[in-house]
């Protein structure tokens, strides 16, 4: 039999969980509130191009997270890997596409309908979180690499030109950025919604609600590419 103890702090955990599982994804929704369009390609410096390792530092660093599409798929990443044996492979097989598509762009190489497709990799993660079963880990990782190369691609845009320097310091800044967001994703959603092995049952819903949140922003992004 439980006693009062035990019930006061279960129920003052499961508290303690709600509060940080709105607060986590309420963020996600504040974003897709306050954002009307998909950014498939951003300028950190007004549409300067970077000139030295400083500048090309902090443009790669500030891409990924002024383009609020580019946000929400880098924080789906993180999510997809709570609960899944090796999903830290997830987040990093999309960084190291990444700098992939980048390169693609900077060699003059075309990829058909980018806008599009990063809109759609929205969606798609957001319908694995929403999943009851969710696919295999190397299924997962394989889509988020081939979205990283779109998402690389667009981020190629704001280096056109530059020189090798800010070029590379572009190049690690953006992956750096990628790689510290997803991760911290994971990090919150795995002590908020899942402290220990034994509740990742427990914590299903609220991921596949936080799936169904993204789920709505890519299709958003996804409608805003087509109609405009």
């Amino acid at each position: 039999m439980t006693n009062p103890l035990s019930r006061l702090l279960s129920r003052w955990s499961s508290r303690r969980r709600t509060v940080a599982i709105i607060s986590v994804f309420g963020a996600i929704a504040l974003f897709n509130f306050l954002t009307a369009s998909p950014a498939a390609a951003h300028h950190p410096f007004g549409g300067n191009t970077p000139t030295n390792a400083f500048q090309g530092f902090l443009s790669g660093l500030g891409h990924p997270v002024i383009g609020v599409d580019h946000l929400v798929f880098t924080i789906a990443t993180g999510l997809l890997a709570v609960g899944i044996v090796r999903g830290g492979i997830i987040p990093v097989a999309f960084a190291a596409t990444g700098v992939l598509g980048t390169g693609i762009h900077l060699m003059g190489l075309d990829v058909p309908a980018p806008e599009s497709i990063i809109s759609l990799s929205v969606v798609v993660s957001g319908l694995f979180l929403a999943l009851r079963q969710r696919p295999s880990v190397l299924m997962i990782a394989a889509v988020a690499a081939i979205a990283g190369i779109f998402h690389g691609y667009a981020y190629g845009e704001a280096i056109i030109g530059a020189e090798m320097t800010p070029t590379f310091s572009y190049l690690l800044g953006f992956t750096l950025i990628q790689l510290a967001i997803a991760f911290t994703a994971y990090v919150v959603a795995r002590l908020a919604v899942a402290p220990t092995q034994a509740s990742l049952q427990a914590s299903a819903l609220p991921i596949r609600f936080a799936g169904f949140m993204i789920l709505g922003a890519g299709t958003a992004f996804l409608s805003s590419v087509i109609l405009g």
